[in-house]
């Protein structure tokens, strides 16, 4: 019999997930809770948070693994409770996700495990903060310490900005995750994001890849979730890879063993490049969005047995194989994003594509007339692979007009700082 498998989650990140983990000849089944209009075929209607729902769902079909896709469920302890039940579920426990869920938990693990990182401080009191930012001068970083979905942090270039921002911060539009503000030293290097595979002590490291985090065209506008990735990034090589692993990545595993919190699943480290060597911005606790897009696309492996592993603690097994190509993910986000944007746009995708291209969709869904729309703010990731990154650029935004979404909003320069 071959395994079934469920993936939570809505986003670009689960469907390209699933679609990987189906390529499995050891898998019989997928499901997706909830999924998107992507997952269509595989979607169970159950949220990513409603854990109880998700558990005895889990029981009734027997699933043999479970993925946990958004950090979400992770933070609300859905590995915990999974595990208690009895079921294999691959992801790090509610204790050992706190390195997404709390920032300045991150920091103290970092500081610890002497991870190069940005000096900080951490403030309740947002008066005793600007002091601080006015002492330190801009440009400067600015942190909620909670889950933010990756719009809690400001990068402020001047002085008003950043004493701005501490009240943005911590005005209570961020609820919990605001009560806490890291002040952070500003790095200047290239951003890479390192996401590695882990079974509680050993990593094995995913293909290094680029984000694009900001709204617009040149790094301006408002942070997002991610508006596009390519990998590889040409600044990376191996020897900054196993400089990674060796100061990051494996200190960090340590330390957590240590603290009696095991990480197995996705670390995934944000790092600077500075003239001193990789240092870390911060660390998710699960599979990018959109950097999953890119991973996926060049990953020629068994995702399905590579996940297993880590569960079992038998990493030390897994060797992943990749496609020399280059991959670029291209967001077509809705109007307005990331403030207020349209949803229920229709749209309309190309019937065929090209071997090596894929559109992953993330907020869409069918109405009841079979027409798909749009239901999120990014609403689908267009991946492609090239020879070289120009190809892909080329393939990636001819590709993006042949899709029929108005007034979507993308960039236009996803991949330009790697040529």
């Amino acid at each position: 019999m071959g395994k079934k498998v469920l993936l939570v989650g809505n986003g670009g990140r689960e469907h390209a997930l699933a679609w990987k983990i189906a390529q499995s000849p050891e898998v019989e089944k997928v499901f997706v809770a909830p999924g998107n209009a992507g997952t269509q075929e595989w979607n169970v209607p159950i949220a990513a948070t409603d854990i109880s729902g998700l558990l005895a769902f889990a029981k009734k079909e027997g699933i043999d693994l479970t993925v946990v896709g958004p950090e979400a469920p992770l933070t609300l302890g859905i590995v915990d409770a999974f595990t208690q039940a009895g079921l294999r579920v691959f992801g790090p426990t509610q204790a050992a996700a706190r390195l997404e869920g709390s920032k300045s938990f991150a920091k103290e693990i970092m500081v610890e495990a002497d991870v190069p990182t940005a000096k900080s401080q951490v403030f309740a009191n947002p008066e005793e903060a600007k002091a601080y930012v006015e002492e330190l001068g801009a440009p400067i970083v600015l942190k909620a310490d909670g889950l933010a979905a990756g719009k809690g942090v400001i990068v402020a270039m001047d002085l008003p900005t950043a004493l701005t921002a501490v009240d943005e911060l911590m005005d209570g539009s961020f609820g919990e995750s605001g009560k806490l503000l890291l002040v952070e030293e500003y790095l200047e290097g290239q951003e890479v994001s390192l996401l590695c595979l882990c079974d509680g002590e050993n990593a094995v490291t995913l293909v290094p890849v680029q984000d694009h985090k900001r709204a617009l065209d040149g790094d301006q506008g408002l942070n997002t979730g991610g508006m596009g990735t390519y990998s590889p990034p040409p600044f990376w090589n191996s020897q900054v890879e196993e400089q990674a692993l060796r100061e990051i990545i494996q200190p960090t595993l340590r330390a957590m063993k240590e603290k009696g919190m095991p990480f197995q699943g996705v670390l995934f480290a944000g790092l600077m490049l500075t003239k001193e060597g990789p240092k870390t911005l911060e660390f998710n606790v699960r599979f990018g969005d959109p950097e999953t897009q890119v991973i996926i696309a060049r990953l020629k492996s068994d995702l399905f047995k590579a996940l297993w592993a880590c569960t079992e603690g038998r990493l030390g097994d897994v060797q992943l194989e990749w496609e020399k190509e280059t991959a670029i993910c291209i967001v077509m986000a809705a109007p307005g994003y990331p403030a207020a944007y349209k949803k229920g746009i229709p749209m309309a995708l190309p019937e065929t594509l090209a071997e090596g291209q894929v559109i992953f969709h993330a907020g869409t869904s069918r109405a009841e007339d079979g027409q798909l729309q749009s239901t999120g703010g990014r609403v689908l990731g267009v991946t492609v692979l090239g020879k070289d990154l120009s190809e892909a650029r080329h393939l990636g935004y001819t590709l993006v007009e042949k899709i029929d979404f108005p007034q979507a909003h993308y960039r236009k320069d996803i991949g330009l700082k790697g040529l």
